[in-house]
């Protein structure tokens, strides 16, 4: 009976022990949950953070400018934002922040409009009301595929409010379009559906504009101090990544057991709708994970001609840091 005491006492103090021995993690996220945002959650659920003795906390964020500034500020670790508005932001500062694995290796972003509003391509939003996140990096290319299509800010009058909004307002036909990533597509059509109408997406990446977009970033104070810490988590958040795409209706659970105001079923139809932003020609070429330094120059250059930056404000290859990722 002792023994067996004795026993139990040791196996609680060795869980205990374990449990206190786990490093804390707190993740960034650089918009509301989602579909893109799975592999966080699928971590946490499916013990792939536990098993490299990892305690992830989940922050929220409105936009990459938001995610950017807590990293940036210590107040996160490691989190997900828009490698070009970090690249945007180092250019002008001197932000502590780089990119550790990229994510959409093509840009989300997108408009988005009513079937019935007569507007089928970009050239016939002139002289409409469009609706935008005041965060979103979507906002920085903006000029650019305007420009693309023949029209300048002046041509559109943009309005700026809280992303969990957008879509109410275009329902409602408060707005004639708004501005968001293709992310949110089956969110927006079972919202619109909801209400008897129907949307139309209209890709940027339609009229060219190929690049790097949402990689996992991280505080380069974190990665000083903590490197064992940063490689066992981005080896864990890859391997999240690969299960949520490979079992999204799982990855859809995952999430609405953390965040049970999102609905599983659309997760896993956000999930199947832009698992070409993250498998595509790109990753096939170069191996996931992996950023090329031709394709991060190219990003750059269509950052640097977004922001009105000169080609020589920023050496991209200063904004990753691919040490920690794991063979």
């Amino acid at each position: 009976m002792k023994t067996t005491l004795r026993l139990s006492l040791l196996a609680s103090l060795i869980a205990s022990t374990s449990a206190m021995a786990a490093d804390k993690v707190t993740f960034q996220l650089d918009w509301l949950p989602g579909g893109d945002k799975a592999p966080v959650y699928v971590g946490i659920q499916q013990g792939f953070f536990a098993d490299e003795d990892l305690e992830v906390k989940i922050a929220s964020g409105r936009g990459s400018t938001d995610a950017l500034t807590k990293m940036a500020t210590g107040q996160s670790d490691i989190g997900s934002s828009d490698i070009g508005a970090l690249m945007a932001a180092r250019a002008q500062d001197d932000v502590p922040v780089v990119a550790v694995l990229p994510y959409f290796t093509q840009a989300p972003h997108a408009f988005f409009v009513l079937k019935n509003s007569g507007i089928k391509s970009i050239t016939d939003l002139k002289g409409k009301k469009i609706a935008t996140s005041p965060f979103t990096s979507s906002n920085a290319f903006l000029p650019l595929v305007l420009k693309q299509n023949g029209l300048t800010e002046d041509d559109i009058q943009l309005v700026k409010s809280d992303p969990g909004a957008l879509s109410p307002m275009m329902i409602t036909g408060n707005t004639d379009a708004i501005i968001a990533w293709v992310t949110n597509t089956a969110l927006f059509k079972a919202q619109a559906e909801g209400a008897g109408k129907e949307i139309i997406e209209m890709p940027w990446s339609n009229s060219g504009l190929s690049l790097y977009s949402s990689s996992l970033l991280a505080s380069e104070r974190f990665l000083e101090e903590r490197p064992d810490v940063a490689k066992r988590f981005i080896k864990a958040f890859a391997k999240s990544i690969e299960f949520s795409y490979q079992y999204p209706d799982k990855a859809g659970e995952n999430l609405h057991k953390m965040v049970p105001e999102v609905d599983a079923e659309i997760v896993s139809a956000q999930l199947k709708s832009i698992t070409n932003l993250v498998y595509n020609d790109v990753t096939k070429k170069d191996g996931f994970g992996n950023f090329t330094p031709a394709r991060i120059q190219k990003t750059w250059e269509y950052v640097a001609e977004a922001n009105g930056l000169t080609l020589d404000a920023l050496d991209p290859s200063t904004v990753v840091n691919s040490k920690f990722v794991p063979e």
